[in-house]
């Protein structure tokens, strides 16, 4: 591990179903303990939409694969990185040749890729501390939507309560491959934790509720994030208009314009479901809190 007088710099790879990203912070001052991001790569690969329609990741998708971890592990290289964690979530973990096609970029790129299981994937996520770190209090849903799966963590009080995935996902859903039972589940989940926890918020996570926040219009310097309703009014904007009338209304890039809609449809299930009027969106996802983790391991071992 670097020395304390010197910049430490860190790394996390998230390989999700829709998007892979490398995302670089360092630690400029040690005694500041404030990690400052110096570079975010996002490649739109999409490996879900082979995986929930075929059940396994093609050569196409596995070439490139190979092709983008090599170009992050220069990357990493120019960045002088310290230290990284790759983990790859439902996608990968779904995908009959998920192990062969990890076993083929470390043997390529020298890059060790974990594939982590949802439970793992929504404690990285709380890890992040996101109540604590914007003075939250109460009764808090964390709710990460993927391409392939949603993580959900209650938080009360500063405590995490539960934490549950869920095989409900943009891309799953595009391809029509989310099962009846897991909806279910969601609900049955959710529906029993209100009596005890009532007064619940949500706290969203991932680049479309990013997104659908900012076209909501109500990101602004005192936002925090947005109401349900103006979640309700943008979902219902976005779900009249054609995937190409979305990119040309609302400049949406290809790769977002078709899965916002079915993540706006998750969330807005979620709210209805334990009746919340709010949503806070801390801008920050599960590359954030693979680095937090690195962190948190550096400064136990110095």
């Amino acid at each position: 591990m670097a020395s304390k007088s010197k910049n430490i710099t860190f790394a996390a790879i998230d390989i999700g179903s829709n998007a892979v990203r490398l995302l670089i912070k360092q630690l400029e001052n040690p005694e500041s303990k404030v990690l400052t991001k110096v570079q975010l790569v996002r490649v739109p690969l999409r490996l879900g939409f082979d995986v929930f329609s075929k059940g396994y990741i093609s050569d196409e998708k596995k070439k490139d694969m190979v092709r983008l971890m090599k170009a992050f592990r220069q990357l990493m290289k120019i960045y002088h990185v310290d230290v990284y964690r790759a983990c790859a979530t439902s996608a990968m973990r779904d995908a009959a040749n998920g192990r062969e096609i990890i076993e083929s970029i470390y043997k390529a790129t020298g890059i060790s890729i974990d594939i982590i299981d949802g439970k793992e994937e929504a404690a990285i996520i709380y890890g992040n501390h996101i109540e604590k770190n914007n003075g939250l209090n109460g009764n808090l849903l964390y709710v990460d939507v993927g391409g392939g799966s949603t993580e959900t963590n209650l938080i009360s009080e500063g405590r995490l309560i539960f934490s549950a995935s869920y095989n409900i996902g943009t891309v799953r859903m595009l391809n029509g491959s989310v099962c009846d039972s897991e909806w279910e589940r969601l609900g049955s989940d959710l529906k029993g934790l209100v009596p005890a926890y009532p007064g619940i918020d949500l706290i969203g996570s991932g680049g479309n509720i990013n997104k659908l926040y900012k076209l909501s219009g109500e990101r602004g310097l005192e936002s925090t994030g947005m109401s349900v309703t103006s979640l309700r009014k943008i979902h219902e904007s976005l779900a009249s208009l054609t995937v190409e009338e979305r990119i040309e209304r609302y400049d949406l890039k290809p790769d977002r314009a078709d899965v916002i809609v079915p993540a706006a449809r998750i969330f807005l299930t979620i709210a209805e479901t334990v009746a919340a009027g709010y949503i806070y969106i801390p801008m920050i996802g599960l590359s954030d809190g693979i680095i937090d983790g690195l962190y948190s391991a550096s400064l136990n071992r110095t």
